[in-house]
């Protein structure tokens, strides 16, 4: 199953972002190299174009697999992401899907 991972950036922790960005990076890069589990990351961003959150898609067999995921980047641990959503998600229609799975 797939899940969408909506993470809030805590207030004033943009600093932190930037100082644990390259740990951040190479996880994401370890990640993308070992399996498939990552599908989809990126930077959430506000009308000005501060990024103030994470959004990224995730193959978990469950809610708390995907957690327990998410958990091993080091913006989890450095307390950057003060909200996070994690709720199932159901790839049907687009261009990275190649059109749609119905």
């Amino acid at each position: 199953m797939h899940y969408a991972i909506t993470c809030r950036d805590t207030p004033g922790s943009s600093a932190a972002r930037q100082h644990h960005l390259e740990a951040h990076l190479a996880h994401v890069r370890e990640a993308l190299a070992k399996d498939d589990t990552l599908c989809l990351a990126g930077p959430l961003r506000d009308e000005a174009g501060a990024i103030v959150g994470s959004l990224l898609v995730v193959k978990a067999d469950s809610a708390d697999a995907a957690r327990q995921w998410l958990e091993c980047d080091p913006y989890h641990g450095a307390g950057i992401w003060g909200e996070i959503r994690i709720e199932p998600f159901v790839p049907a229609a687009g261009h990275w899907l190649g059109g749609v799975n119905w």
